[in-house]
């Protein structure tokens, strides 16, 4: 064969490998590819959070996921993989205070390999008496440069978080920012709307029993605090009953 032959046989060999690398998937793209498939299918903010837990989870192996999310200028713990369910929505920490404050305030990623209960920086819970991690990765979570919270993994043993692991981890704040900042924003609007239903349904039974009983607004909410209190019912399932008695009484 010619030389010419075989100079075109290697090029075209060399085109085909160069080919074949170029289309063979990133894992790493695969997975943050993954990670905006499933937030954009999420809603609300709990199933937002949980989403971002068993994705952050399956990344990095660890023994603990803990989320918080910036309330009111509270980093509020909303989610987690731990031994200790009952601390989600009752923990809270300052911005500044501990590992995950330090990281709030800075918005900047740390990693502590081994004792990190020795860390200048962290900071020990009642609510969680047993939890002396060795190891420890917190990252935050940002949208558009605003803290939308903290994401901390951490690990019994002590365990090396590798710059892959630390750069996918802090990706995974930033893609998830905004989802979750619209979620949370999603939820305080419901909350907000279930509050102005009840207080109007509240403000009609009230008038109802101010007219058929002949009292006095005053007098007509403290009866419906009683019924709901003696009850165990709240407010507004009191004052849904009154207006449907009423509305059952008119019909007849």
């Amino acid at each position: 064969m010619s030389s010419a032959a075989d100079w075109a046989l290697r090029d075209t060999s060399t085109m085909m490998v160069a080919d074949r690398e170029s289309i063979s998937p990133d894992p790493d793209l695969a997975i943050l590819h993954g990670m905006a498939s499933r937030m954009a299918a999420s809603g609300p903010l709990p199933r937002v959070l949980t989403e971002v837990v068993d994705f952050a989870t399956s990344v990095v192996r660890c023994d603990s996921c803990f989320i918080y999310v910036l309330e009111c200028d509270e980093l509020v713990l909303r989610a987690s993989k731990n031994p200790h369910p009952e601390a989600v929505n009752r923990l809270k920490l300052k911005v500044g205070e501990g590992i995950t404050g330090w990281v709030a305030q800075h918005q900047q990623a740390v990693s502590v390999s081994k004792q990190a209960f020795s860390d200048s920086r962290f900071q020990f819970f009642n609510q969680l008496p047993e939890d002396r991690f060795e190891a420890f990765l917190s990252v935050p979570i940002l949208s558009r440069g605003r803290l939308v919270g903290v994401i901390n993994l951490q690990n019994r043993l002590p365990h090396v978080y590798s710059r892959r692991e630390t750069s996918l981890m802090t990706t995974i704040g930033f893609l998830v920012g905004a989802e979750i900042e619209m979620a949370r924003l999603e939820s305080e609007n419901s909350q907000l709307a279930g509050r102005l239903e009840t207080r109007k349904l509240v403000e009609r039974a009230k008038g109802i029993l101010q007219r058929d009983l002949n009292i006095s607004e005053e007098q007509a909410y403290v009866m419906l605090q009683r019924e709901s209190q003696q009850r165990r019912r709240s407010m507004k399932e009191i004052a849904d009953a009154i207006i449907l008695s009423d509305s059952m009484t008119r019909t007849a």
